[in-house]
């Protein structure tokens, strides 16, 4: 005889999906990801220090994202950012806050159009709440003039 699910089993049963959902989300394992910047040769240094050529999906141009600025990939929920030149960052285009969409760069800042907080490029932190969390870190990889998604 089945049993009607209780509030209970719908909660556990949710958890592990999300749960099994975040082991297999791309992330290093323990939970964190790793950004990147650009080497003198064009090619990016990846979390472990070496180069990586990778087979990651290709974002854009290089060309893109302005020296002390960024560009947000709406479709990919990612912002690229350069805080100084060469040198890039990527981070979730979703805010910290109540996972809204990023969608601007300014200033030196990502902005989130739904509660005014704001993000540094250069780390992700937060320059202005109501967020309390930085954006999370995104690996990136630089080949020629392309930005490919690690």
């Amino acid at each position: 005889m089945n049993q009607p699910a209780t509030r209970r089993t719908l909660l556990a049963t949710g958890a592990a999906t999300l749960a099994v959902c975040c082991v297999g989300c791309g992330a290093d394992g323990d939970g964190s990801s790793a950004s990147a910047s650009a080497s003198p040769a064009g090619e990016t240094a990846s979390a472990s220090g070496t180069s990586d050529s990778g087979d990651g999906q290709a974002l854009g141009s290089v060309s893109e994202i302005p020296e002390g600025g960024g560009k947000i990939f709406a479709a990919q929920k990612v912002v690229v950012t350069q805080p100084t030149k060469g040198e890039y960052k990527a981070f979730s285009a979703i805010c910290s806050h109540q996972g809204c969409t990023l969608n601007r760069v300014a200033d030196g800042t990502v902005y989130c159009p739904c509660h005014g907080s704001r993000f540094r490029i250069s780390d992700g932190s937060v320059a202005e709440g109501p967020a309390t969390q930085p954006l999370a870190a995104r690996e990136i990889m630089v080949h020629g003039n392309t930005v490919h998604l690690g």
